[in-house]
This record gives C-alpha cells, structure tokens and sequence, in this order.
C-alpha cells in the first residue's frame, strides 16, 4: 500500500509517472537498454534530454532569450555559480529562511554582498518588502528564494528592483504561474516537484552570462553548458529522463494554471482547518503562507511527538518538521493528491479528539 509521503524532499512523485518509469526502467523504448545504461550521446537519450528541456519551455512559457540549462551539484551549489556568474560590482539578498541565509553567506565570499532584508527577527515567519527591503543603486542582481520550505513562506510577488531578479524556486516551481522575463535567473533543485535528486533546473537571461568571474571553475559556467546543450559531461540522465515523465503528466493535467488552483485548494483546506482548531497553530503571517509547505504545531512538543508517531501508522509518512520550527510539516506539493491532504485533516480531528 502506498501511503501519503508529506516529505519536504526528496518528495512524492504521481503514481502514473512512477508507473511509466517502472515500464521503460530495464528496457526504454525497445532499445534494449534501460536509461540508466545509455550512452548520454545516444539518440535514445538525445530524445529524453530535448524533450525535457522544450517541455520546460512550454510550460514556463520560456522565451528564446533564455537559456535552460540542465545541470548537477543540486540548487545549493548555485550559491556559488550565481556570484561566480554574474557578480561583478555588487549584489544585494533577501533573507527569508535557511537557504537563502545560506546563499547570502557563500555569495559574500566573493565580493560586495549586502543584507536587502531579513526575516530572522521574528524566526522568518513573515516576507519582509516595500520599505523593509534596501536596494542599492546600480547592483548586479539581487537574489531571493521564492517559497521557503522550512518556514512556511512564500513571496507572493516579486520584489521591484531595477536589478535582473535572482530567485531559487527550488520548492515551488511549477507549483503556480509565473512570469519568466521578470527575473533574471531562476534555479531550482528538482527534488520537490520535478524529479528525484540528481538535476538542478537554471533558467538564465543569455545576455547575464558572457562574463563570468575568470576563477569560476569550467563546470560552474552557465556559457559552458548553454553552449553544449547541457551535455559538457555526462548529466544525471535518469533524473533527467524522470522531469520529462513528469513535465509530459503536468502538461497531461492542464498545466500550470491548472496545478496552481488545485494547490491553492489543498493549502486552502489545511489552513482552514488549523485556523479553526484551537489546537494546531501555524506562525506564519496568512499573507506570506506557503502553497508547498505548512507547518504546525501542537504547543506541546511531546505531544507532537505523539502526532508523527501515531500519524506514521494511519499511511501519513514524513511530517516531522524542521528541527529548526519542530512540531510538524506538511509538504504539499504538485503530486499529493487532495486525498492525501484531507487524510491529513482527518487523522489531525482524530488526534485532537483524543488528546485535548
């Protein structure tokens, strides 16, 4: 039987994706060859790899002026690529959770890296923006994380800078609709609502890319893998080949207008539920709350304690929360079904029945 997986990542992926891969696993496409076997310059390969890449297009609605690049090292070596890429005077971040935090501290290893603005005062439980955010004049980008999966935040529009935006969507892209060429630059892990671990999605503006810093490594630069159809070396072909079974199922769905309204409805329903309970509360300010990702408490952390426990045997795996917010966490992203979330929602009215 399988049970709702509310893991923050690696995530759940749609039954008919994990379905398709199972088909194709010893033996894609009659090539006598699973996926992981192929040489990554075969045609069989070469089909996967393009797919991917224009499914990411279609979706995004990606222009030409964009490349998409399909890399490895996972979105927390784009902390260093981002600077290494496209610093050349001076940056300025947004801090709103651990990895942005993170991302902040590496970039500032390479030059004039300023705090725009930061969440941290009150345990990143708010978006901070208009007069809470200090831009510079004349900065080379300014970087942001988009939903942060720890906290339970999200932007809900992008901060006005004159500086190309740089934003890791690493749990939320695809989750809702976008508009491209209002950032710069856009990486992503995959592992939340793309792919198993393994690829990092870079979507970046061709005209940010031409001048890397002269000690960025060659496996770093954008230009090397857009110049090589993100084949320089061997990538990840089975996470690869993963996102476009994935991509097709989204495309299959209606796309990302339509996965948008059944997030909005799944975090709907669970927030609407907490906000009713006088038993489960969620810090964060209703303006700023995730679509992804909703954490929890009880007040009692042993009690929480008892919920992860007790909710393992009804079929509800991972909702721990970060040991940084505790109490637990209930990733939703595109894959889990509204079925799992009102599972949720039941077993939560039985947990609290049964211990208030």
């Amino acid at each position: 039987m399988r049970v709702y997986n509310f893991s923050a990542g690696p995530s759940m992926l749609p039954l008919e994706v994990l379905e398709e891969a199972q088909k194709g696993f010893v033996d894609y496409n009659n090539s006598g060859m699973s996926v992981t076997e192929m040489s990554h310059r075969s045609s069989f390969y070469d089909e996967i790899h393009n797919e991917c890449i224009a499914l990411f297009r279609e979706l995004l609605n990606i222009g030409d002026d964009y490349d998409v690049l399909l890399v490895q090292g996972g979105a927390s070596t784009q902390f260093e690529a981002v600077p290494l890429n496209l610093l050349h005077n001076k940056a300025d971040y947004i801090v709103t959770g651990n990895f942005s935090k993170k991302a902040y501290k590496e970039a500032k290893k390479f030059g004039d890296i300023a705090l725009a603005g930061s969440s941290e005062d009150k345990n990143f439980t708010y978006i901070p923006k208009g007069d809470a955010l200090n831009f510079r004049e004349g900065a080379d980008y300014v970087h942001f994380t988009s939903n942060n999966t720890i906290f339970g935040t999200r932007f809900t529009s992008v901060p006005k800078t004159d500086a190309p935006l740089v934003c890791d969507m690493s749990s939320n892209i695809l989750s809702e609709v976008i508009n491209v060429n209002d950032y710069g630059l856009i990486y992503a892990g995959a592992q939340k609502n793309v792919a198993p671990a393994g690829v990092t999605i870079v979507i970046v503006r061709k005209d940010l890319i031409e001048s890397p810093n002269p000690l960025c490594p060659t496996m770093l630069k954008y230009k090397t893998q857009a110049d090589a159809n993100s084949l320089y070396n061997t990538p990840p072909c089975f996470s690869i080949y993963m996102a476009m079974l994935n991509l097709r199922h989204l495309k299959k769905l209606g796309g990302v207008a339509e996965i948008q309204k059944i997030n909005e409805y799944k975090a709907g329903l669970l927030y609407d539920f907490i906000d009713n309970s006088s038993f489960y509360t969620n810090a964060v300010v209703k303006e700023d709350r995730s679509l992804m990702n909703v954490p929890f408490v009880t007040g009692d952390s042993e009690l929480d304690k008892k919920f992860v426990k007790e909710a393992a045997s009804h079929g509800i795996q991972s909702i721990k929360g970060h040991k940084l917010v505790g109490g637990m966490r209930a990733s939703i992203y595109n894959a889990m079904p509204v079925e799992g979330v009102k599972a949720l929602i039941e077993f939560m009215k039985k947990f609290e029945l049964e211990n208030k």
